[in-house]
Parts: C-alpha cells; sequence; structure tokens
C-alpha cells in the first residue's frame, strides 16, 4: 500500500517547494497589487492612512507568526521520523496555546491601545484602521501553527491553498467595503477602516481552510496510525539524542521551540522595520510643514504609489534569488570557494541588472504610469525617485540570500536595522525641506547602505574582497551603456507618444507606458548581451535555465 514512506524525500520535498513558491507568488502579487483599486476607489487619503497602519499591522503579524511555524516545522519533522503521534499532538497544542497567546494580546494591543497609537503617530485618522485590523490577529497566528504543521509533515498543500484562500478573500471583502463605504459616501478614516476588515475576514478563511485540512488528516491518522507507525519503527535507525528531542514535553519542549523560533523572528522583524519608520515619522514630520491631520494623510497616500512597483521588482527578486541558496549551500559544503565565487559574482550582476533596468524605466516612466494606475500625476517626481529604491533592494534581496546560503543568518537582519537607523534620521533631515520627496531619498539611502553592508560582508567571506574598491565601482558603473541605450529609447517612446494623436487620460497613458516597457526592456537586454555584461557560459550556469534560451540568443547574435 502507497503511503508517505514511498515517495523518495526529494521528490517530496521539491514538488512542495515549488507548491509553496506558486503560492507565495500568487499572494505576493494579490497583496501588492490590491492596492491599486484602494487608492482608485478610496483616494488618496484613504491610501495614506492605510498604508500608514499597514506596516505597524504587518510588524505585529511578523512578530506572532515570523519564528513559530519554522520552529513547529522543524519539531514535528523529528517525531514524524520517530512515528511518534502523541510527540505531534504535544508540539501542535504548545504551539496552538501560544500562538493563541499571542494572537489575543496582539489583539488587545492594537484594538484597545489604538488611540494611545494613534497619538504616537500623530493623527487621530487612524484609529478606525487600527481597531478594525486587530481582530485579524486572533486567527493568523493560530493559522500560521497549523501550517507549520503541515510543513513538518512535507504536506505543502495546506498551506498553499490556505494563504491564496486568505489573501483573495481578504482583498474581495476589502473591495466590497469600500465600494459600499465610498457609495454611501463616508469619511475617509471609516473608509480605511473598512478596507481593513478585509484583514480579519482573510484569516478567518485561511483558518477555516487548516481546519478542514487538518480534522481530514485526523481521520487519516486514526485509520492508518498503527501500521504507519510499525513501519516508521522497522525502516528509521532512531539515534538515542533523537529519541530524547522526541520525549520533550512540558517546559522543556516550550523552551526548546522558543530557543528556536526567537532567532528566525528577530531576523524577520527587521524587514518591515524600514517601512515603520515612516509610519511613526512621516506624519508627523509632514505636520510640522503646516499640513492639517488630513492633508498629512494625502501626502503619505501619494508618496506611496510608488511603493507597490518596487515591492513587484522585489517580490521578483526574492522569487528568483531562492535558486541560488541550495547551489550555494552546496557549494559551501563541498568546500569549493572557485564555485562559489563564480555563483556570488553571477547572482550580483543578474539582480543588479535587474534592479538597474528597473529603476531606470521606472524613473523615466513616472508620470504616465503614475496616469495609468492612478488616473492623475501628483506626486510623479516622488515616484520617480522612488524609483531609485529598487537596484539597491534587488542587491539586498540577493546579497541577504547568498549570505544565508554561506550561514550567515543574522547579519542581513542586523544590516537592516542599521538601514532603518540612518532613515530615521534622514527622514527627520530631509522631509521638513523637501516633504515626501525627502522620504523617497533617504529611502534610497537606507537600501543603498544596506545593500553595501551585505556586499562587504559577502566580499570578506568570498575572498573578493582583496579586487579592492575601486573593482567593485566598475563592476557597478559596467552597465552604463546598457542603462544609457534604454532611456534614449524611452525617451523617444516619450517624445513619439507625446506627437501622437492619442488624447489624455488613462488609455493614452496605458500606451505609452506599456510600449516604453516594452522598448525599454528590449534595448536593455539586448545591450546587456551585446556588452558581454551576461555571456553564453553565465546564462547557461543560471539554475533552471533552458539551453533552448541561449541557442536562441545565438541565433539573433546576441551573444557568443
Amino acid at each position: 500500500m502507497k503511503n508517505e514512506f514511498t515517495e523518495p524525500r526529494p521528490s517530496k520535498l521539491l514538488k512542495g517547494a515549488a507548491v509553496l513558491a506558486l503560492a507565495a507568488v500568487v499572494t505576493k502579487l494579490l497583496g501588492t497589487l490590491q492596492k491599486i483599486p484602494l487608492q482608485n476607489i478610496g483616494g488618496d487619503g484613504v491610501f495614506g492612512i492605510y498604508n500608514t497602519v499597514y506596516p505597524f499591522y504587518m510588524m505585529i503579524v511578523t512578530f506572532a507568526t515570523a519564528g513559530f511555524p519554522a520552529a513547529v516545522s522543524k519539531f514535528i519533522a523529528e517525531r514524524q521520523v520517530l512515528g511518534e503521534e502523541a510527540g505531534k499532538r504535544s508540539v501542535l497544542r504548545m504551539a496552538s496555546l501560544i500562538m493563541g497567546l499571542l494572537g489575543v494580546a496582539g489583539f488587545a494591543m492594537l484594538y484597545f491601545g489604538a488611540p494611545l497609537l494613534s497619538r504616537a503617530i500623530g493623527s487621530s485618522q487612524l484609529l478606525p484602521a487600527l481597531r478594525n485590523a486587530a481582530p485579524a490577529l486572533l486567527f493568523i497566528p493560530l493559522t500560521a501553527a497549523l501550517r507549520g504543521y503541515f510543513q513538518g509533515l512535507q504536506e505543502m498543500v495546506p498551506t498553499a491553498v490556505s494563504q491564496v484562500t486568505e489573501q483573495t478573500v481578504r482583498v474581495t471583502v476589502m473591495i466590497v467595503l469600500l465600494l459600499y463605504w465610498t457609495g454611501v459616501g463616508a469619511a475617509d478614516d471609516v473608509i480605511a477602516g473598512g478596507a481593513f476588515a478585509g484583514s480579519a475576514a482573510g484569516g478567518m478563511a485561511g483558518l477555516l481552510v487548516m481546519l478542514v485540512f487538518w480534522r481530514r488528516s485526523s481521520g487519516q491518522r486514526e485509520s492508518t496510525a498503527p501500521s504507519r507507525k510499525l513501519g516508521a519503527a522497522s525502516q528509521i535507525d532512531i539515534p538515542d539524542r533523537a529519541k530524547g528531542a522526541g520525549e520533550e514535553r512540558g517546559t522543556k519542549l516550550l523552551a526548546a521551540m522558543l530557543a528556536y523560533a526567537i532567532p528566525v523572528c528577530l531576523a524577520a522583524l527587521a524587514v518591515p522595520l524600514l517601512s515603520l519608520v515612516d509610519t511613526f515619522t512621516l506624519p508627523r514630520l509632514l505636520q510640522s510643514r503646516g499640513a492639517d491631520e488630513l492633508q498629512a494623510m494625502v501626502e503619505v497616500g501619494i508618496y506611496n504609489r510608488g511603493v507597490p512597483l518596487v515591492q513587484l521588482v522585489t517580490m521578483l527578486a526574492s522569487s528568483l534569488s531562492v535558486m541560488f541558496i541550495p547551489a550555494l549551500t552546496e557549494l559551501r559544503m563541498k568546500n569549493d570557494p572557485v564555485g562559489i565565487q563564480r555563483q556570488t559574482t553571477l547572482a550580483l550582476r543578474w539582480f543588479w541588472l535587474i534592479g538597474l533596468a528597473a529603476s531606470t524605466g521606472l524613473a523615466l516612466l513616472a508620470q504616465p504610469i503614475n496616469v495609468m494606475l492612478y488616473e492623475d500625476d501628483l506626486g510623479s517626481a516622488t515616484l520617480a525617485w522612488i524609483a531609485w529604491t529598487a537596484a539597491p533592494g534587488a542587491l539586498v534581496t540577493v546579497s541577504a540570500a547568498l549570505l544565508q546560503g554561506l550561514g550567515h543568518v543574522r547579519a542581513p537582519a542586523l544590516h537592516l536595522l542599521a538601514a532603518a537607523a540612518l532613515k530615521t534620521a534622514l527622514n527627520a533631515l530631509l522631509v521638513p525641506p523637501l516633504g515626501i520627496t525627502g522620504a523617497a531619498l533617504a529611502g534610497i539611502a537606507a537600501y543603498g547602505a544596506a545593500a553595501a553592508l551585505n556586499l562587504a560582508l559577502l566580499a570578506r567571506r568570498t575572498g573578493r574582497a582583496r579586487r579592492g574598491a575601486s573593482a567593485a565601482l566598475a563592476q557597478l558603473l559596467r552597465p552604463a551603456a546598457a542603462v544609457l541605450a534604454m532611456a534614449g529609447a524611452v525617451l523617444l517612446v516619450r517624445l513619439g507618444a507625446g506627437a501622437l494623436p492619442l488624447g489624455g487620460g488613462r488609455m493614452a497613458a496605458l500606451a505609452e507606458s506599456l510600449l516604453g516597457v516594452a522598448v525599454g526592456a528590449a534595448v536593455f537586454a539586448a545591450a546587456v548581451l551585446r556588452t558581454g555584461l551576461l555571456s553564453a557560459a553565465e546564462l547557461a550556469a543560471l539554475p533552471r535555465v533552458s539551453p533552448r534560451l541561449v541557442a536562441a540568443l545565438r541565433r539573433l547574435r546576441l551573444v557568443r
């Protein structure tokens, strides 16, 4: 009879990784793109309130869910090997208790502490959004515990289905409530609060999906438990140390789980920290320029127009960077410094080119993209500056992944903490005279600093530090010709669009934006290949890149 022990472990892991990767892409796309109808329906005031509260909400969610699912997965996997059903139940009970308590604490802090938080941020407009975001915390931590349980069993489908369901319900409910509250003429703070109610609905849906999978798996375990336990015991030679791990209970189990979960949690908290800096500084700093509370929220909304576009680039970089981690880990285990240096050089060059192309294109097409997505061109100059965070942001993402592959897990988080401190100082310095453009400039500097710190550590660990700063600078400046070619092509498209009788409005901006992106990307890619920034050998070395791509580029004489 076929059971979970008959399928080869690598095959199961690869299938699970593919399922989770696909789910992550879908959920991130939904989460990022939902901000466009949010602004279109609610306006910049609602958009500003939402984006001021969202980083704080995500910080609490991350704190409650980042570390424990990984810990649950690890401890469940150990007990699965031992065939200990009682041990797995103990882990899940402990995790559910802790996650439930964290969820209740987060709910209480966000709901009952909403007046205090809104005063600390500097805007009473945030009160309904803070309170409506709070109920989601009653569901999301428990969902995370169950996801960790199934991941420990190498069953990734429940997590993937739950993630997609949660995000789909959240976005759907948010849009429905946005349409309702704007239809009845509600105030901006009420509309933003309604948008956050979608988070609670999505959290509840995600938990219900996990409970359905849990109930189904419970029934299967009851019918097959004796034979599975016998099979596990007969096939696996269990070391004494593993047996001791399986017997942990109560406070010992709690201490072991906390010891594993807390470092992971602290590392994850660094990621939303840069956005949280703007939450606590921008409203007050904008009010110091003479804006009232609502006007400050409108300006925050305009500032955040460019953020979803940069997040798409970061999401792409994050998804692609995963390909390099296992390859780098394998090279490290084989003690192959030449291979490590080759792989890191290729990855950094690849992501620097992606980020640079994205930043250049977004900056040059800021005005038509702004009109296409948000109906008007308010804040186009600020959007153009925010676009330049995509290039250092891509480097931060890939360098962090490479450092993780080399065994340095905490360093990227510490570097982001330093970048957050720099962002805070620069916001205070630049926002009073420059407004939201000052915040965008502070973001470029902060991401640039984090990227520089990661790259410096990576150079030391891969033996590239001896090549010196001049060589590193030369590597960064090498794509200048490709960037100039791309800029020229995009500017020609914009001049041509201005000369054609396309009229105004969003459709004309849509045509100009899409044509500019297509032409700019094609010219940049051709220039990169013709100037030898990426060779055929390097393209062939990229994980999962088909040889057919290299063959097609050779036929076009773009690579040698």
